[in-house]
């Protein structure tokens, strides 16, 4: 199979999976509707785990923009390749969000609320606040890259990876994926939400467009970053990269504090 295909093929069925289970807990009338936020991790993580296994003999099932960059960062995948592998798995993503919506076509009509919606496709914060949802988005991808560099550095049974792989993004999206819905897969989000805007859903609503950035942004960011961090702490290479991204990760996150204890001040003074 070429890559371009393995990579469009394994983003396809993560998404299709992911962006099911989702669409299945908030669409209306679904038998699983209402079932929460823990279906839908495992949901995403099973969606992971066989994205992996149908294409990870080919390509090693990147199926993530941030992984593909990552790992180019840290030495371990050719920068010639990430074109290719990037626009291959942002065709797959949205051809898996079009599978979903004709998955669900009975749904989307019975369903009045539009970010519920919206959310089938791409990633809304539970509490709007641009420097936060960053935060969180580059420290779920960094813990993605870092546990896949562990993963890796680990022998297991044949077969098992996909399944640890797919273990580590339902660990992420419970323990770090409620503020964001933990996009942490920039092809995840872009793809579906270019098809929310073109697919005739009824009632659909915008498509966010002015949040689109931070599910891009943050992940390519924390997944570098994720894979130079691995590469310093376990293998010793600092590279120049890697100092320039921790000055940048660290104004990110002075900022994102500094921004939300200003909010509370405000509050406090509001108050009183």
């Amino acid at each position: 199979m070429p890559e371009f295909l393995a990579e469009l093929i394994g983003t396809m069925i993560l998404i299709i999976l992911g962006g099911g289970v989702v669409a299945g807990v908030v669409l209306k009338k679904s038998k699983a509707e209402g079932t929460g936020w823990v279906l839908i991790t495992i949901g995403w993580g099973l969606g992971v785990t066989m994205g992996v296994y149908a294409v990870g003999q080919f390509t090693g099932a990147h199926i993530n923009p941030a992984v593909t960059l990552g790992f180019a960062a840290a030495g371990e995948f050719p920068w010639a390749k990430v074109p290719m592998y990037i626009s291959a798995q942002l065709i797959g993503a949205f051809i898996g969000a079009v599978i979903v919506f004709f998955n669900y076509l009975p749904h989307w009509k019975e369903t009045e609320d539009k970010v519920a919606k919206r959310d089938v496709y791409s990633t809304t914060p539970a509490i709007r606040s641009p420097f936060s949802n960053l935060v969180s988005e580059m420290i779920g991808t960094f813990v993605l890259l870092m546990g896949l560099m562990f993963i890796g550095a680990n022998d297991f049974t044949e077969g098992l990876n996909p399944l640890i792989v797919g273990l580590l993004i339902v660990a992420i999206g419970m323990s770090l994926g409620g503020t964001t819905g933990y996009a942490i897969n920039p092809a995840r989000d872009l793809g579906p939400r270019i098809a929310h805007a073109l697919l005739p859903i009824p009632g659909k609503g915008g498509s966010d467009w002015g949040y689109s950035w931070i599910p891009v942004i943050g992940p390519i960011l924390g997944g570098i970053y994720g894979a130079l961090f691995y590469n310093a702490m376990f293998i010793g290479e600092f590279s120049v990269l890697f100092w320039i991204l921790s000055a940048v990760v660290v104004f990110i996150f002075i900022g994102a504090a500094v921004t939300e204890l200003r909010k509370e001040k405000g509050h406090f003074g509001e108050k009183f």
